[in-house]
């Protein structure tokens, strides 16, 4: 799970960045897709020699051209669904408080976290060819999967789909994945909650935090993330 989570959050940040080339437009999913993808592998062609000279650049391009386009807020809020539930019923204002609390800073770690894990999945991308269905009429629809299909010479074809969400302003983001049919948001959910469960939600953020806070890793650098 975690080497095919790999290659296809590669393909995801392959298809929800941009660059200043081309005005993506929020407004149509199937439309979204393919433009922040096009322009995400312009930008990587284009900073090669500033990516092979300090990695840690690749956050850069994640902060600038990656987050515009993924709703992590909402991908947060999933994640923490059971333990928000919860919050909404706590009767007393301090302990509500710092379960709010403990949300918002979910969220800010969160984000980090993914600056950090999308940089360095971007080097386990080694331009894959990527096929997108054609376009439809999504109607009233507020979630709609933009199905994609990734090839690599000598390997078996991989079908991915990218879940965007409409939100209130009628903009369509990313936030999440289905492989084989497994969402990759509802697994990591499921690896968060047994954490959250046995060691409580500080307990997560601090876990996140660390790992927010790691290096950018080529593949072949000899270290097992």
């Amino acid at each position: 799970m975690r080497k095919l989570f790999i290659v296809l959050t590669a393909v995801l940040l392959a298809a929800t960045s941009s660059v200043q080339a081309q005005e993506v437009d929020l407004s149509e999913p199937y439309k979204m897709v393919r433009q922040v993808a096009d322009n995400t592998f312009k930008r990587v062609e284009r900073d090669q020699q500033k990516i092979q000279a300090d990695k840690e650049y690749l956050k850069v391009i994640v902060e600038e051209e990656l987050l515009p386009y993924i709703d992590y807020k909402y991908a947060s809020y999933r994640m923490l669904a059971s333990y928000i539930q919860k919050a909404r019923s706590i009767e007393d204002p301090e302990e509500k408080k710092q379960a709010i609390a403990h949300i918002k800073r979910f969220i800010d770690v969160f984000r980090n976290y993914l600056v950090t894990t999308y940089a360095g999945v971007f080097t386990q991308y080694t331009n894959q060819k990527v096929e997108f269905a054609a376009p439809r009429d999504v109607g009233d629809a507020n979630v709609v999967v933009v199905k994609t299909t990734i090839k690599d010479p000598g390997k078996p074809d991989i079908d991915i789909g990218f879940k965007v969400r409409k939100d209130n302003d009628n903009q369509w983001r990313a936030y999440d994945m289905i492989a084989e049919g497994i969402s990759l948001l509802d697994a990591k959910q499921s690896e968060i909650h047994g954490i959250l469960r046995q060691e409580g939600i500080e307990h997560v953020i601090d876990l996140l935090d660390k790992k927010s806070q790691l290096p950018v890793q080529f593949r072949g650098d000899g270290v097992d993330e």
